[in-house]
């Protein structure tokens, strides 16, 4: 129906343990319109979804002030299954699949389809076995919706990461009755081209009468497909506004409470003249979805070197494979001497970090101070952050230490928390990559892999992130491999870019080149990438 006002949020607002995190927060918006909500991180965007999904974390920590209606009717969720029974469905930036389970599997998880069989009649329904053949159906005439190619019968465990958020959203498209969707971050994980598959996707869904709520620090996409913008700042609605009556400036601007410029790449590429630091020959990983075949390049010291390509094509595969996370062949060379493969300890001990895509799964300890996960790699392979107890004959933690350098990190990396015995779960997504990247720092490595450094940060941490990598590279001498699915970020940032393409390098440009060279060779068309 024209105009019809599906979620309407009157006044709300939340505090933890004294600290105000959502002040008088009020909007509305309609069936079929995709609203698109920005904020910096801590902004209070996740705080209010969970509010809106009935999570848990809000009645245990006090509830809320204010009032949600869903199609005029109030409406006040005690848990996340009275969210689903509302038709509200909702995809969280980090993953919430099975990964021994197929993509159908995932699909239909807790929806199975049953079928009927003679044992029901003495047993009962749960007799009833599985008609996996609708299920496939479902899962096929889900994923179809989002226009993109999926195999249901593929372990989720197999899938590269940008193919998990078309699974994730499927899933919620495949429920019955489903009038709002919310979607947290949905194209971070995402190359350039796979995000404008998943906005053409939600155009179709809005169309359908779905109404979504679209949150991206991608602010061209909030742009591009959402019909109102909403802007938050440290818990409060600073902007409503349209996409026609505003800018992009307008948006950073209100966002971070200051003028924001775009950043630009500072300098050119390196001269030719620079020694290698890091050779790799013949390099082939086995990651489950992002396979590397055979893969040469060599990396200059001091540069910053991009490595860039569309999900699933192996790019994530090479740093994990030199740091021994999965299993790799050929031949590594590290400032003359030759790193063993399949050995996690090796690359660390001769001053190779590496800062990982998964930061929950691979790269913290969720559960742990931000303290002891800055300084963790650190103390347990370089022996630091120890001083002598019982006159020198064994070795205590330095907590007044660890508390100092912490501190220093939450200063230079504009990490928004109470303090270092904050436990990082509790943070935002971009805070918790930000002690990622503090973490890495201070193992004081010669040369540093970052992959997708700006997953889930907002245009404010993002510079702050990128500008920090250009100075730890000029003004500690730091070499850095950058890994991103953002072409753009690579070009603003780096001197010389290698695009991956099935499992190979397609070809080594200077990041001054213009962008349509590097697309032709992330397409794998050669001839036109050599022009």
């Amino acid at each position: 129906m024209e105009h019809e006002v599906l979620l309407r949020v009157e006044q709300v607002g939340k505090s933890y343990f004294g600290n105000r995190v959502l002040k008088n927060v009020s909007f509305s918006l309609e069936r079929g319109h995709i609203l698109g909500l920005v904020g910096e991180n801590g902004a209070g965007k996740s705080t209010l979804m969970n509010i809106l999904f009935g999570m848990n974390v809000i009645a245990e920590t006090g509830g809320y002030e204010g009032k949600f209606f869903i199609g005029g009717k109030e409406a006040k969720f005690r848990s996340p299954n009275d969210a689903l029974e509302a038709g509200i469905g909702m995809v969280h930036q980090e993953f919430s699949l099975i990964p021994g389970f197929s993509v159908t599997e995932n699909i239909v998880l807790n929806r199975e389809s049953l079928v009927y069989n003679p044992l029901v009649e003495a047993f009962g329904d749960r007799l009833k076995t599985l008609d996996r053949a609708k299920m496939k159906r479902r899962a096929e005439e889900a994923i179809s919706k989002l226009n993109f190619s999926l195999d249901g019968d593929t372990p989720v465990s197999e899938l590269p990461v940008g193919h998990k958020e078309f699974v994730e959203i499927a899933r919620e498209i495949d429920k019955t009755g489903t009038r709002l969707l919310v979607l947290d971050e949905p194209t971070a994980v995402l190359t350039e081209s796979e995000a404008e598959i998943l906005l053409d996707s939600m155009r179709r869904l809005a169309a359908s009468g779905i109404a979504i709520i679209f949150i991206s620090h991608r602010l061209r996409e909030i742009m591009e497909v959402c019909d109102d913008i909403v802007v938050l700042r440290d818990g409060e609605v600073v902007l409503t506004t349209t996409p026609s009556q505003t800018s992009l400036r307008e948006i950073a601007a209100s966002m971070v409470g200051r003028r924001v410029e775009q950043s630009a790449a500072d300098a050119g590429e390196r001269g030719d003249d620079g020694r290698t630091i890091l050779s790799v020959r013949d390099l082939w990983v086995d990651m489950p979805g992002e396979t590397v075949r055979n893969v040469s390049f060599d990396v200059r010291e001091g540069e910053i070197f991009g490595i860039g390509g569309l999900a699933g094509q192996g790019k994530l595969g090479i740093p994990n494979g030199i740091m021994g996370l999965f299993a790799s062949g050929g031949s590594v060379t590290f400032d003359g001497c030759s790193v063993p493969l399949n050995d996690p300890s090796a690359p660390l001990s001769m001053g190779i970090s590496a800062v990982a895509e998964d930061r929950r799964g691979v790269g913290l300890l969720l559960d742990e101070s931000i303290g002891w996960n800055i300084v963790f790699t650190s103390l347990q392979n370089q022996k630091r952050f120890l001083r002598p107890a019982l006159g020198g004959l064994l070795k205590v933690r330095d907590d007044a230490a660890i508390s100092a350098c912490a501190q220093d990190y939450i200063r230079e990396l504009e990490i928004k928390c109470v303090g270092p015995a904050q436990r990082v779960k509790e943070l935002s997504g971009g805070n918790q990559q930000k002690v990622c990247l503090a973490k890495a720092f201070e193992t004081h490595p010669r040369l540093l892999f970052v992959s997708e450094p700006t997953r889930g940060i907002d245009v404010g941490a993002k510079k702050v992130v990128l500008d920090t990598l250009k100075r730890y590279n000029r003004e500690s001498g730091m070499t850095i491999v950058m890994i991103s699915s953002e072409l753009e970020e690579l070009r603003s940032v780096c001197d010389r870019i290698a695009i991956i393409d099935k499992g190979v390098v397609a070809g080594i440009r200077p990041a001054s080149d213009p962008s349509e060279k590097f697309g032709y060779m992330m397409l794998g068309t050669g001839e036109e990438a050599a022009v």
